[in-house]
């Protein structure tokens, strides 16, 4: 079956129930004052922030530990970690409820956020080689992959369920968490010295941040079940998911293995797609704008506007499909493609003609890394659950993120070995 097929019969199959829903003259509640809007896109922004607060203080952890490759190992053990834990929850997500799964992750951000700071406190104090330290740190990341597992690819999962509009919030939310991030770093950076005592209080404002977020998250989370139009749509799948159960005996375990191979089939190629923006992104950023380039008028602020500059049109980019959808899948696709003309170009940034190598080429196609990776990940995410039953959506938004990790984990490897 052809994309574009896939995508009519699945949206046919959903207008057939909404009409049947409809049809006693109930209308489709109003996201009152965009409540739920905002809901998903603070979960997005949420669900990477922890990850985002580790990674941004790794200079912290460097000074503290300095034997070790802390970024490196970071990166591995929340990798492997939240790719094993998405392949069983995506195994058994028939079995549990993504509300339940989503809380407990949320907690477990927040213990994993709150161990750092409190060690810190009581245990480090800024000492240098207490490597008790460092095992506890990367117990912490490690946990902090679990419970990224359980949230992301629960809130996506339920955003596949709702209209396109949540979807994007939840992706948009994604790219704001590194504006943020990359905010505070540029506070930081300017308000603190550069020394022990300054990366101490630079790396505890970032988990504090990170903690508060959670917090509201959670509160949201429990808030975002309660609204009208969140109701009015799980109620459609529940009546989809039991009209199926009545015909096909869905409970059944043989069942439900053949409909996950089902959708893995309907959204490999999204999935494809996916695997290959980021192989391509992480790959190059944010290492190569870290340790490749470098800029004499800069100096050491020139690698953290870049990644505030890739932030922050990764953000617009996630936030373009709100104005425009690109519907036509292949295309889309094709796009992902075409994006490998990113290492020829980035590669001339360092090798090619002078004028290439300085500050607004680099700038310019960091900014268009950013830019296409955010909106080819965001129209991919909201079409991706477009092509399967309505009651299977939440399982296509598993599968898509699993896709996600696969090509954050490939990419992350890439760039160890790909040296410009």
């Amino acid at each position: 079956m052809g994309i574009s097929a896939a995508i009519g019969d699945a949206e046919a199959e959903k207008s057939l129930l909404l009409t049947t829903n409809t049809s006693g003259n109930d209308k489709v509640p109003k996201d009152t004052f965009h409540l739920a809007y905002i809901i998903y896109f603070t979960l997005g922004t949420g669900f990477l922030l922890p990850w985002n607060a580790f990674i941004t203080a790794v200079d912290y952890f460097t000074y503290l530990y300095p034997d070790v490759s802390v970024d490196r190992v970071f990166a591995v053990v929340y990798m492997l970690i939240c790719l094993f834990c998405l392949l069983v929850i995506t195994a058994y997500a028939h079995k549990s409820d993504s509300f339940i799964r989503i809380n407990i992750g949320l907690a477990l951000f927040v213990v994993s956020l709150i161990i750092v700071p409190v060690m810190d406190v009581l245990y480090t104090k800024g000492r240098r080689g207490l490597y008790d330290g460092y095992y506890v740190t990367v117990g912490a990341v490690g946990l902090s992959g679990v419970a990224d597992a359980l949230v992301q690819g629960g809130v996506i999962g339920s955003a596949g369920e709702l209209p396109e509009r949540y979807m994007q919030a939840v992706v948009a939310g994604t790219a704001a968490s590194g504006v943020l991030v990359s905010i505070l770093r540029i506070i930081t950076k300017a308000m603190f010295p550069q020394d022990p005592h300054g990366l101490r209080k630079s790396a505890i404002l970032y988990f504090i941040v990170g903690i508060v977020v959670m917090v509201i998250c959670i509160v949201f989370h429990n808030v975002a079940h309660r609204l009208p139009i969140i109701q009015y749509y799980k109620d459609i799948k529940t009546q989809a998911a039991l009209e199926e159960e009545n015909e096909e005996g869905f409970t059944s375990g043989s069942t439900w293995r053949s409909t996950l191979w089902d959708i893995i089939g309907r959204v490999k190629w999204f999935g494809f797609g996916i695997v290959l923006i980021y192989i391509v992104t992480l790959s190059i950023f944010p290492g190569y704008i870290t340790e490749d380039v470098h800029s004499l008028i800069l100096k050491d602020w020139y690698p953290i506007l870049l990644i505030s500059a890739y932030n922050v049109f990764d953000l617009i980019g996630k936030s373009l499909t709100a104005v425009y959808l690109l519907e036509n899948s292949k295309v889309a696709i094709g796009a992902c493609v075409a994006r490998l003309l990113f290492y020829p170009l980035f590669l001339g940034c360092l090798h090619g003609p002078k004028f290439f190598r300085t500050e607004i080429p680099v700038t310019l196609l960091t900014c268009l890394l950013g830019l296409t990776n955010g909106y080819f990940t965001s129209v991919l995410m909201i079409v991706a659950p477009k092509t399967v039953q309505l009651q299977h959506a939440e399982s296509a938004g598993f599968v898509i993120v699993l896709f996600l990790v696969v090509g954050l984990a490939i990419g992350s490897v890439v760039a160890w070995f790909w040296v410009i």
